[in-house]
């Protein structure tokens, strides 16, 4: 599939505090833990949980979100299909929708029982 502009705005423009409880669930009904789900946001980010706590109480969107965040040097290396979309194929014009997938990505290996070792990648 292919990313659109329309689609990215619609992603920007989400309040992250309305997909983080979904994130929580996900994970928590795999075993996996909150503290574990903090991890993998704040490798991919830099937010460490007081941070993130209070862009979910800002209410801001991930657009916002993103803007704030430094984004791991080894992002890059989260590839594979998520929600349709092959992250490596995003064009860099939807960088937002890029990063959302990048976390959606990391989410989902959380849940799936993925070692942490793997999710939090290396260069090799």
């Amino acid at each position: 599939m292919e990313v659109t502009a329309k689609k990215n705005e619609q992603v920007a423009n989400m309040v992250f505090g309305s997909i983080y409880p979904h994130y929580v669930n996900k994970v928590e009904k795999k075993g996996r833990t909150i503290e574990e789900l903090h991890q993998v946001i704040e490798w991919l980010t830099s937010f460490d949980a007081n941070k993130l706590q209070s862009l979910i109480d800002e209410k801001v969107t991930f657009r916002t979100f993103f803007e704030q965040a430094t984004i791991h040097p080894n992002a890059h290396l989260i590839k594979g299909v998520i929600c349709g979309y092959r992250i490596e194929n995003i064009a860099d014009e939807f960088e937002i929708y890029r990063k959302c997938r990048y976390l959606d990505k990391l989410v989902d290996e959380l849940a799936k029982g993925r070692k942490m070792e793997k999710i939090l990648r290396e260069e090799k």
